[in-house]
């Protein structure tokens, strides 16, 4: 019945720092960039391979209650081919990474860091 995901919905406490985060930093690509009058709200489509996000900004979204474990999505994970590559990119951003783990049941290694709103992201190596 369902052979993939679409996309991803986010939405962010401040649209331009959430953006340049997902393009400047992840590499995501803009597709559509709208301003919805009627709920006085930004969507904004990215995309980087596959992986497509909806970046919405509401002016009055409560924050995240707890990280990570509220209801509802946990994390989000991207697989990369090169996990050490990807932690040094996003040192050299400023952007704080977990120490690198290793999966118990699959032995793959991975790590986690934040988006401006505090989502947790994580890097898969999937080589």
């Amino acid at each position: 019945m369902f052979d993939r995901i679409h996309h991803i919905a986010i939405i962010c406490g401040d649209y331009a720092r959430s953006k340049a985060f997902y393009c400047d930093i992840l590499g995501f690509g803009v597709l559509a960039e709208n301003w919805r009058e009627a709920s006085r709200s930004w969507k904004c489509d990215l995309k980087n391979g596959s992986v497509q996000i909806e970046l919405f900004h509401f002016a009055d979204a409560p924050p995240r209650p707890t990280r990570p474990e509220a209801r509802g999505l946990r994390h989000l994970a991207f697989a990369v081919a090169d996990l050490d590559g990807a932690v040094r990119h996003l040192n050299a951003c400023g952007i704080d990474v977990e120490d690198i783990r290793i999966d118990p049941y699959t032995e793959k290694r991975f790590t986690f860091f934040a988006d401006p709103d505090g989502l947790p992201i994580e890097l898969y190596e999937d080589r």
